[in-house]
């Protein structure tokens, strides 16, 4: 009976699948409103759609190398398996692996974007009747993104397990999850490159369109006249839903294959041997089906609050998960109780007293649930930093009188201060879910706190639909109170984004953790000892790449952005009538600008991910057998901790910039002096110039440093068979 859960990961991944193209349907058949609403979609879509397909012929390339230097890798085998059965044998076929978790994870993207770029001006139609239609439409739209990625995640794990132990290898489970690592390395290398490549696209575009438009131009958000707002819109489609999606995908599927891995590490007598490493796709299964039920409790009535309508169905699908995963442990864990295994054994744990370490199906549980309370409390704090009207953004707005200089300073300091909470949450959650079931028990709660990514996606991947609503409302001039109602959508969009990146980066630091655990035991070494030289030396490369990859992103936005601002000024200038309304800007060309330099820049940031691990672990080899694993595992632990701290910054402090300004562009700010400071004026200019500082932190650099820290962990664990103690 235990073996036919084997199934449970593939059949409920059908279920997912067919309930975003039931939803997909469901969006399609809805009104899409006049003439102008269908051209200015249709440009949108165009421009999404284009991009995605430049940017996968691209990755098309380094997907076809990379699986061919796996073949090369992996052709011989491992001729020390055969001495120790429990490292696994080497196979070609982890490039099978890697090409499926890379096809996998563009075709989530891929049918995301479809619908959101449908469901964009469905939402802007359905909004002229009112808030509640206008968030079903869109929060229908997001489900597909969410959806996708986890039904097409599980069908793609779940399948290859089962091909790999019940077919290739026989049930041999060290050989399979050698083998199977390689799909997280392509949903991850994936992830990489279309968070960075669409970062890039929608922050070039939103800061040009801000800074000239809005702060030089004086124009409202999303003026038609204004040359890079089409390009803006097609922005958050690639940068907000196709990265972000790619994004989730390669934490799910990362935080499966960790906590897979580590249940090697158990021995467990009869038909629970394959417990440990089949109960982390059982549990993504079970929160497909919590996701799937969760959505029916998103409702809104007319004047209600989205953001409560939203946290009902994420919050209350964790709910059921926790209860459920308690279910699930009690009828696949021994109940006798599983012992650790000594690595590189079949010796079981003892501790100081000579005792046999016993993990129970209780304890696998509690993990779980740990992992899912510690997911929300990130959530709530990032939600509390980021949410207009709170302290930290409040301070922000407040010292925007006084000029762009002290909005900056403002914006820094919360960034800054919200790094303490979130790391304090996690660290709590890793001492406790270790205290009950080890470092599996660390991996199972980083699965815990994604088991329900299907309606976290769906609430995040809403955010851009809504967005790209008000933009089409905007354009198309429709009624004010159209616009209004969108706007609502938009701004509880900015939170429900906030969080979403919250819990990616909360995921990150314990899958990494996870990951990094699983590389040791592949690796076959026991520990990480600092007093090393050579792990000295791979902490302090660690900690600096996280640096560096934020000035490449950093950098390229800032390029693109400059090039962006003078091909704007430029139709202002030079296209009669423009500024006026009587001639239509070249939205095209503003178009071409962002994707060519999207695509020119993802390039370096990418490969210094996938390569930087394998310089290091087989450099290091060159001081002494191992010593390559050591240097990485130091490498690993130096890009954890710096790369987590500055993504909670970057994505907070960008998140409270971005509320700050529209703060100002309701019916203006109220300071605690009794000023108020309207759209327009010089405090909103300064919350402005803010929020283009902000938006690479928070659309281009943060969310995308939570997938280096993970590919590269994803990386080593690849490679170690290949450089570990043999």
């Amino acid at each position: 009976m235990m073996q036919n859960l084997i199934y449970a990961a593939p059949i409920a991944g059908v279920l997912a699948l067919a309930f975003a193209w039931l939803k997909a349907a469901w969006v399609k058949k809805q009104d899409a409103g006049t003439d102008d609403m269908k051209e200015i979609a249709s440009r949108i879509q165009e421009g999404a759609m284009a991009f995605l397909g430049r940017e996968y012929r691209v990755l098309a390339l380094f997907v076809f190398i990379v699986a061919a230097l796996l073949v090369a890798g992996n052709f011989q085998g491992d001729p020390t398996a055969a001495d120790d059965p429990t490292k696994g044998d080497r196979s070609p076929l982890i490039a099978v692996s890697f090409v499926v978790g890379a096809i996998a994870s563009a075709l989530s993207g891929y049918f995301g974007m479809r619908v959101a770029t449908n469901a964009n001006v469905r939402t802007t139609a359905a909004a002229r009747t009112g808030l509640p239609s206008a968030l079903a439409v869109a929060f229908s739209g997001g489900a597909v993104m969410g959806m996708s990625v986890v039904g097409l995640a599980v069908i793609g794990l779940g399948g290859l397990y089962i091909a790999y132990t019940m077919g290739v290898f026989e049930g041999d489970l060290y050989t399979t999850m050698n083998v199977l690592a390689g799909f997280s390395m392509g949903a991850s290398s994936i992830a990489l490159f279309a968070r960075v490549g669409g970062g890039i696209y929608t922050k070039a575009a939103d800061v040009g369109a801000d800074l000239v438009g809005k702060v030089e131009s004086g124009l409202p958000e999303d003026d038609p006249r204004n040359p890079a707002v089409i390009a803006d819109n097609v922005g958050d489609n690639v940068g907000d839903v196709a990265g972000m999606g790619a994004d989730l995908f390669e934490s799910y599927v990362g935080a499966i294959i960790g906590a897979m891995v580590l249940g090697l590490g158990f021995t467990v007598v009869g038909s629970g041997d394959v417990a440990p490493v089949l109960m982390p796709l059982v549990i993504a299964a079970a929160g497909i089906v919590c996701s799937i039920i969760g959505t029916f409790f998103v409702r809104v009535r007319e004047g209600g609050n989205p953001q409560v309508a939203l946290d009902v169905g994420a919050f209350g699908a964790a709910g059921v998960m926790a209860a459920l995963t308690f279910a699930i442990s009690y009828y696949m864990w021994p109940k006798e109780g599983s012992s650790v295994r000594v690595p590189g054994s079949d010796v079981p744990l003892a501790d100081a007293a000579g005792n046999t370490v016993l993990i129970t199906w209780s304890d696998v549980g509690i993990a779980t649930v740990i992992g899912l309370a510690t997911g929300v409390a990130v959530g709530m704090i990032t939600s509390y930093y980021c949410s207009m009207g709170k302290p930290p953004v409040d301070s922000i707005a407040e010292q925007s009188k006084t000029g762009t200089a002290t909005n900056i300073i403002a914006g820094l300091g919360v960034g800054m201060q919200s790094t303490a909470l979130p790391i304090l949450v996690i660290a709590a959650g890793v001492i406790g879910a270790n205290a009950f079931a080890g470092l599996y028990g660390v991996a199972i709660a980083a699965l815990g706190m994604l088991s329900t990514t299907g309606i976290q996606l769906a609430v995040d991947a809403y955010g851009p639909i809504a967005d790209n609503a008000g933009g089409i409302a905007e354009m198309s001039h429709q009624k004010p109170e159209v616009r209004e109602r969108t706007d609502k959508l938009d701004a509880v969009g900015n939170t429900t984004a906030a969080i979403g990146k919250g819990f990616a980066i909360g995921s990150a630091a314990m899958t990494a953790l996870a990951l990094f655990a699983a590389f040791n035991q592949q690796a076959g070494i026991a520990g990480i000892d600092i007093s090393k030289p050579v792990v000295i030396a791979g902490l302090f490369v660690g900690g600096m790449l996280p640096f560096l990859f934020s000035s490449m992103a950093m950098n390229a936005v800032g390029e693109a952005a400059m090039d962006m601002i003078t091909e704007v000024r430029r139709q202002f200038r030079e296209i009669p009538g423009l500024l006026e309304g009587k001639a239509r800007p070249d939205t095209a060309r503003c178009v071409d600008i962002s994707t060519k330099a999207a695509i020119r820049k993802m390039i370096a940031p990418g490969l210094l991910a996938v390569v930087t691990p394998v310089l290091v672990g087989f450099g290091g080899n060159v001081f002494g057998e191992g010593y390559g694993a050591e240097m990485l595992g130091g490498l690993l632990a130096g890009v954890l901790i710096s790369g987590v701290l500055l993504a909670i910054f970057m994505s907070n402090s960008g998140g409270a910039w971005d509320n700050a300004k529209k703060s100002f562009e309701g019916g203006g700010y109220k300071m605690k002096d009794g000023s108020v400071h309207p759209k327009g004026s010089e405090a909103h200019s300064a919350a402005v110039v803010g929020d283009t500082v902000g938006d690479p932190f928070k659309d281009t650099a943060g969310p995308s440093l939570n997938i280096l820290v993970k590919l590269m962990s994803v990386v080593a664990l690849v490679i170690a068979p290949l450089i570990g103690v043999g």
